[in-house]
């Protein structure tokens, strides 16, 4: 008996502690979507989430996907790489199979961070195709 309970108030200390050393990244005041995070954006909870950020400097610098509102933990699901195109920006396509390369220019349908998939119409051909962003803000097509 002496052994059980002494094992639960391991358990409920350990809980405990836990519980204490936790924390959510949260946001101070209302954030929109598409807003790069700034340090004075955020604030630490007492609290722990799943999937939520644990610490301030995984937020600084990544964009809201949505709107962010104070007192809720951010969870990493809602923060990206800041968007490199904008929609309806004017791009620069390039298309490379072996020593064949075809550049042209075509307009962002989305809006898309590096590495993401972005849909741009040709404006030559009025064609829409999908593209992967280039670190330069181009588009690679067909890879």
């Amino acid at each position: 008996m002496a052994r059980a309970a002494a094992i639960f108030l391991l358990l409920v200390c350990a809980l405990s502690a836990g519980a204490v050393f936790a924390q959510s990244v949260t946001p101070v005041r209302a954030i929109r979507s598409q807003s790069v995070l700034q340090a004075e954006d955020l604030a630490l909870a007492e609290e722990s989430v799943p999937g939520g950020l644990a610490a301030v400097e995984e937020a600084i610098g990544r964009e809201a996907r949505v709107a962010l509102y104070p007192g809720r933990p951010i969870l990493a699901s809602q923060l990206r790489a800041p968007a490199l195109v904008e929609r309806n920006a004017v791009v620069r396509m390039s298309y490379r199979s072996g020593p064949l390369r075809i550049a042209t220019e075509g307009r962002a349908l989305d809006r898309a961070s590096v590495g993401e998939p972005v849909r741009v119409m040709n404006l030559a051909s009025k064609q829409t195709v999908t593209g992967v962003v280039a670190a330069d803000g181009s588009i690679e097509v067909g890879q």
